[in-house]
């Protein structure tokens, strides 16, 4: 006796251009999250939307490739999204919130996270990196502006941008790691992290100094940054 088999894909529905472009993207991007980009092949974004591999086509003639710098396109989008916050409370509180945010995006888009920043996805060229870079520059100039300062503070400048490769590599490791430990503790880490170059860039340029001081005039008593003052205090007592 033969067995009918159910599709595997949704089934198939008449969509609007746009809509069904969006929703080709979006298949792409929630495979793009579970497995690196050169693992999935337009068969595949077409099972999972329940269409033709003709009909991607129509939408994307320049095949995967084009997929992929739209998905890719969208998810930048999203990611600067993460660094604007309302410039109003504690620094240290309006960068957690910011972080909180982009240590979602890692969380919900894993491989796919994991593919873009490392650069090794042969879809990757000189137009994907150019955009992955420019979610680097929108979130050092966000954070630049939560200080008060552009880039004619050059070595605030440069800490900022050295947070934010940690992040970066603080992320890839974390996925790597099993995502160990908690995002919450990741965060706080990572919070820990900034305050401290920020205090260290403070501590040699005066232009950064005069701008701490600043957000720290609005800091709560017994915060973030007073917490990790005295968790680190008697390190250094240590060391005499």
């Amino acid at each position: 006796m033969s067995t009918r088999h159910a599709a595997t894909g949704p089934a198939y529905r008449r969509l609007g251009v746009a809509e069904r472009r969006d929703q080709l993207i979006a298949t792409a991007q929630s495979l793009f999250a579970e497995r690196p980009p050169e693992a999935v092949s337009l068969d595949d974004v077409a099972r999972e939307a329940g269409v033709s591999r003709p009909l991607v086509y129509r939408y994307f003639p320049g095949g995967k490739q084009q997929l992929y710098e739209a998905a890719l396109s969208i998810a930048a989008a999203e990611l600067e999204r993460c660094f604007a916050e309302p410039h109003e409370g504690p620094l240290s509180g309006r960068l957690a919130n910011a972080l909180d945010r982009y240590l979602a995006f890692v969380d919900a888009h894993g491989e796919g996270f994991t593919a873009l920043l490392k650069g090794g996805s042969v879809v990757g060229t000189s137009r994907t990196h150019a955009i992955v870079d420019e979610v680097r520059r929108s979130a050092v100039g966000q954070i630049m502006e939560h200080l008060g300062a552009d880039t004619s503070h050059t070595r605030l400048h440069m800490a900022v941008r050295t947070w934010i490769t940690a992040v970066e590599a603080a992320s890839l490791i974390w996925l790597d790691e099993g995502k160990e430990p908690s995002l919450d503790e990741l965060r706080d880490w990572l919070m820990d992290q900034c305050v401290t170059v920020l205090a260290v860039t403070g501590g040699r340029d005066r232009a950064t100094a005069e701008l701490l001081r600043t957000a720290m005039a609005v800091e709560p008593v017994g915060g973030r940054v007073d917490a990790l003052a005295a968790r680190i205090a008697p390190l250094f007592g240590a060391v005499r």
